[in-house]
């Protein structure tokens, strides 16, 4: 799938706008999603780099990608745990790349892998996620709560 065909990257939620997250490629044969992000100074610390729990963002939005384009957007990811290691800073106004793959899709359990780098193909932040696998909430329903 190209970008072209994902323009706007219509798998994301409304924080997809925030993060600025485009979509580049869809592998269906290693079920993994390549986006590009452009780093918004509002994303950023007083040390010019993105806060890590923003970077949680960028990697977790990458990771749903991949899994919401893997089941024709029908599903989607609901984070149970989610393990970061933040490697570099990610300065404002970067070019970052994400790599979202779905590792193992079962029926009650999803393991999901993501890395970020820049233009350089530099590491910049890798994440593992175990997720649940919930039908995709359709765009304006109210929110279904807590199921924890």
């Amino acid at each position: 799938m190209s970008a072209d065909a994902h323009s706007g990257h219509e798998t994301g939620s409304p924080h997809s706008a925030l993060l600025g997250s485009e979509l580049l490629n869809w592998d269906e044969g290693t079920q993994t999603a390549t986006m590009r992000f452009t780093v918004q100074e509002q994303m950023c610390t007083w040390r010019g780099g993105v806060q890590g729990g923003l970077v949680a963002g960028y990697l977790d939005d990458v990771m749903g990608c991949a899994y919401i384009t893997s089941t024709g957007g029908k599903q989607a990811p609901l984070n149970l745990e989610l393990s970061m290691s933040l490697i570099r800073l990610i300065p404002t106004g970067a070019v970052i790349t994400g790599t979202g793959r779905v590792v193992k899709a079962g029926r009650r359990v999803l393991f999901l892998e993501a890395e970020l780098h820049d233009e350089e193909g530099r590491v910049l932040a890798r994440a593992t996620s175990t997720a649940i696998p919930t039908p995709k909430p359709q765009s304006g329903a109210p929110p279904a709560g807590d199921t924890a």
